[in-house]
Order: C-alpha cells, then structure tokens, then sequence
C-alpha cells in the first residue's frame, strides 16, 4: 500500500502522488517492489531488510540515496502474552524524495513532531527520533504493567503473573538492543552528517537525537535492572504464598478431625458407654466440640 505525502506550511500532509516527495510504503506489494528496484534502483536485499524484524540496524550509501535501516517497536499491542515485539524500519533518502518503507500500517504524521518540518532531511531524522518516543512510552507502559503484576503477586499463588513478568523482561532485552542499534546508526549517521547533507539546524537536530535516544536506553537498562533484580524475590513471594495456604488447609484438616474421631469412638457397633443414657447425643457432640475448642487453643499457645 502506497501514501504519499509533502511539506506544505512546514508541516507534512497527505497529497497526490504527482505532487508528493515522501512516499510510505506499508508495506510494498511486489508490484511496488519491482518498480522501487527498477526505477529507484533501491537494493532488492535492503528493501526486504526493511520489512525484517531481526534486521541489524545500519546506513549505506548509494549512488544516488542514502539508505538507513532503523529499529522500531511494533504498534499493536499484545493480547494473550504481556510481550512487546520490535520491527524494522526503511529510509531512502534521495535529493528530491524520500521513500519509507514499514511492515505495518501506523500514523507516521499524526503528532507535533512534523511541525515546522523545512526539508526532507529534518522528516528524515525526525523519523528516527519517533522510533525513540515510541520506545520510551511503550517502556512507560511496561513499567506500568509490572507495577500492577507486582501488587497481584503479593497475593498471588499462581505461575501465570510470574510468566507474565518473565514475557516483560525478555520485551526490555530485546528493547535494549534495538535502542543500541539505533544509538549506533545514529553515530554513524553524526559522522558521515556532512556526506548526507546534514547541516545547519538539522545537525543540532541530530544530536538532540542522540541524547533522546541515550537517555532511552539508560531508563530502558534501569527498568531492566529491576525487573531481573527482583525476580527472585517475587518467585519466593508466590512460593510462601503457597506454603502459608498449604499450612492453612492443614490446620483446617487437623481440626476436622479430631472431633471426627470423638464421633467415630461413639459410633462403633460395641456396647459403648452412654448407649442406655438420653442425652447420650448431645454429650457426644459436646465432647466433639470440646476437642475442636482445645485443638484451637493448643493451637493458638503453640504459634507463639
């Protein structure tokens, strides 16, 4: 699927194809594929690494583009497994367009940074710097989501929150190596900045990118740290948990049982004392409840 966008009144708008310079791709059928190969000369191996989730993170320089494959997270947000999925990402930057290249339909435009935009180059990098807030508010929502897994382990005694939690750990690694990836793309981007045209402005821009993206990384780590940290804390939490139910039950059993067996002793099919006595019933159950009254007492002065 094909949009097509331009700069107008420094912002980035939808516009006809005949009169676009960006171009997003989301992702291109091998109709478009065929003609970004054959007539933008865009490497066929790049344009698949675009659309490749295990894709590293790097920049090349063609004759006549230069072209970034950048790290992102994934826009859909997970239903069964607390799991937060990264994707990949294309830019093909050409003198006069820049082609985009995404294996999901998300809003590119839709947010204040693509205000006062002047180039190609400033939607350029500002691309990669959304790539950068969307990792910070999904790790804002993994650490809201720990946060309330914390609370339910407190008192939980099943395994399915602590999955839950290992699903967000193993999110936070694969963040951290997509933030680092994209921390050195950005690098390498600064050092060749006078070969792709970033001047000015833009190479202030760049570097304000650079301490975003850094600054993500260290929450990313921090968040990490934690959660791997107190892992075993919370597996000792569930397992007490348990233990304590299993305490429970058995106090309960012991209770039932003793008076179980005042009422088996009188039940035998002997001659029994109080057979002949009128009141044998309720002297029977007094005695039983006699003997749940003193295991709860014997009970409570053992415990402390």
């Amino acid at each position: 699927m094909l949009k097509t966008f331009c700069i107008d009144n420094e912002t980035v708008q939808s516009c006809p194809e005949a009169n676009a310079t960006i171009y997003v791709h989301v992702p291109p059928d091998a109709a478009e594929t065929a003609r970004l190969v054959n007539e933008c000369r865009i490497d066929e191996h790049t344009l698949q690494s675009a659309q490749d989730a295990d894709e590293l993170a790097r920049l090349e320089f063609e004759p006549d583009h230069v072209a970034v494959i950048y790290k992102r997270p994934l826009h859909g947000l997970p239903e069964e497994k607390l799991q937060f999925k990264v994707g990949s990402g294309g830019l093909f930057l050409f003198k006069d367009k820049l082609i985009v290249i995404l294996s999901e339909d998300i809003p590119l435009f839709d947010v204040k940074t693509f205000h006062h935009v002047h180039n190609l180059i400033e939607v350029f990098l500002k691309l990669i710097f959304r790539s950068t807030l969307h990792f910070n508010q999904r790790l804002k929502v993994i650490n809201a989501v720990s946060e309330s897994l914390e609370h339910k382990i407190n008192t939980s005694m099943e395994n399915s929150h602590l999955l839950n939690l290992f699903a967000l750990e193993k999110s936070l690694v694969y963040f951290l190596n997509a933030i680092s990836l994209n921390s050195t793309l950005l690098e390498r981007i600064k050092m060749n900045s006078a070969k792709i045209g970033i001047i000015g402005e833009d190479s202030e821009h760049l570097d304000d990118i650079i301490i975003e993206n850094n600054q993500c990384y260290k929450l990313a780590e921090i968040y990490s740290n934690i959660l791997a940290g107190m892992m075993d804390a919370r597996v000792s939490i569930v397992s007490n948990n348990l233990n304590s139910l299993m305490k429970t039950l058995n106090v309960i059993t012991i209770g039932i049982m003793v008076p179980t067996l005042v009422v088996s002793a009188f039940s035998m099919n002997v001659k029994i004392p109080l057979q002949g006595f009128p009141w044998a019933f309720w002297v029977i159950m007094g005695l039983a409840a006699a003997s749940t009254l003193g295991f709860m007492v014997f009970w409570k002065r053992r415990r402390r």
